[in-house]
């Protein structure tokens, strides 16, 4: 039986997407690299995004390392980026699955920083 407050279902992505890009957009840190993106085509993305990784639904169709790899991005941008994931995630969700994405989003971080050679 799913734990309740856990991560099911496309919707609960959505909320998660949602809440997380407000705050990134609030932090002065991330908020400047963020600042010309179109929101109506890039959220859809992240649901589809997280929701293939989750739920396995496998909508995402794309290379997300390709569109980071020449941003001008350091540990510490990475560093803001999962904290601010995780709190969002800890401040909506618990359960196996909301663990599970916390995982997944520090491994991704991690590779991503490994192939832009921000890690020593």
């Amino acid at each position: 039986m799913p734990e309740p407050n856990d991560i099911h279902t496309r919707q609960d992505i959505e909320i998660l997407v949602d809440r997380f890009y407000q705050r990134v957009n609030e932090d002065p840190l991330l908020a400047p690299h963020f600042k010309h993106v179109d929101w109506q085509k890039h959220l859809p993305v992240m649901y589809d995004f997280w929701a293939s990784m989750m739920l396995g639904d496998q909508s995402y169709r794309g290379n997300p390392f390709g569109k980071h790899m020449n941003l001008k991005i350091t540990e510490e941008h990475f560093a803001a980026w999962l904290r601010i994931f995780e709190d969002t995630v800890n401040g909506n969700f618990r359960g196996r699955m909301a663990e599970e994405i916390k995982e997944r989003a520090k491994n991704i971080a991690g590779v991503f920083q490994h192939k832009m050679n921000l890690t020593v």
